[in-house]
């Protein structure tokens, strides 16, 4: 039975949206493709009707997941008073819900260090994501100048990130959310600086 490209679409894009949690989760070589496509209920085979490789969906689960996460900082930021935006931003980044919830969190916190261990020729899809992800951070960051402000959310994200990645290693919440606090102070601080 043929199905139609509407139906094709939205199954690509489920599988997208599985892997995209599933990779955050356990990471690039820990999630299998015919697992993934076992608890979809579709066949292993049917994976290659939608993409090339593994490598291919992982790039597209990359970016699902940063438009995800820049959808979030946008939405807590809306609800944010006035003037208090970035914030807003920090606060929503550094919270304990996202740190444990790793499937649907922040994909540079969950997979840059397996993207740093691609070949370079490979990372270009990776970058153009995360260029994306900064360009929508950097609306919301005040700063002299352009250059400046991109300065200022790269390293922000790089830094949230991290934070994030530390603050997962620990077991206790006790610990996590001392992390995620003293954190908060410190990037609020250095960002409107």
């Amino acid at each position: 039975m043929r199905y139609s490209a509407h139906h094709k679409q939205q199954t690509r894009e489920r599988i997208v949206r599985a892997a995209a949690r599933r990779f955050r989760s356990r990471g690039g070589e820990g999630a299998g493709i015919s697992d993934l496509m076992h608890d979809l209920r579709l066949t292993h085979g049917g994976f290659y009707r939608h993409f090339k490789s593994k490598e291919r969906l992982f790039v597209e689960a990359f970016d699902l997941g940063l438009k995800e996460a820049g959808d979030r900082m946008v939405k807590a930021i809306e609800q944010a008073p006035r003037g208090s935006e970035l914030e807003a931003l920090i606060d929503g980044y550094l919270d304990i819900a996202h740190v444990n919830d790793m499937a649907g969190g922040c994909p540079v916190a969950a997979l840059a260090s397996e993207v740093a261990r691609r070949p370079a020729s490979g990372r270009e899809p990776f970058l153009q994501a995360l260029r994306a992800y900064v360009r929508r951070m950097e609306q919301y960051i005040s700063a002299e100048n352009d250059e400046k402000r991109r300065q200022k959310a790269i390293w922000l994200l790089t830094g949230m990130a991290g934070t994030l990645m530390v603050a997962r290693a620990f077991t206790e919440e006790h610990d996590r959310r001392a992390v995620l606090d003293a954190a908060k102070k410190f990037y609020l601080a250095a960002a409107q600086a």
